[in-house]
Order: structure tokens, then sequence, then C-alpha cells
């Protein structure tokens, strides 16, 4: 049972490093950048890409990028089965 409780520290230690370094990027970005900065984001939701961003070109990435990861995922759980 001990080298579980490892593996679940080390888990939960690399996700908040993770978000960390991903807030201070996006802090960094906007503070060298502020008018040029543009952003976007990406939810799933299961199969289902929710695109959202401050421009239409990152909106359209966002989901171009959602639509991606929903093939595979269709792809991987047809392949699973």
């Amino acid at each position: 049972m001990r080298i579980s409780e490892d593996f679940l520290r080390v888990g939960a230690t690399v996700i908040f490093v993770g978000f960390i370094v991903l807030l201070l990027g996006v802090v960094l970005t906007v503070l060298q950048h502020p008018a040029s900065s543009q952003m976007g984001g990406l939810i799933m939701l299961g199969p289902i890409p929710i695109a959202f961003g401050s421009s239409p070109e990152i909106t359209i990435n966002m989901l171009g990028i959602g639509l991606l990861v929903t093939i595979l995922y269709l792809f991987l759980w047809k392949t699973k089965r």
C-alpha cells in the first residue's frame, strides 16, 4: 500500500506544478505583450468539445484541436471494444 500512496502524492504534485507553470505562462505572456495577446481554451465534456477564444481565429483553432481529440477518442474507444 505504501507504493500506491507514493504514486498518488507524486501524481498530485505533478498536476499542481503543471497548473502553476500554466498560470505563470499566461501571466507572463499578458505582461510582455498586453495588446497583442490572444488566448483561447477548450473544454471537453466527454467527446464533445466546447471552444472559446479572444478572436475568431483562435476559436476556430481551438475547435479544430477539439475535433481532433474527439476523433482520436472515438477511434480509441472503438478499438478498445
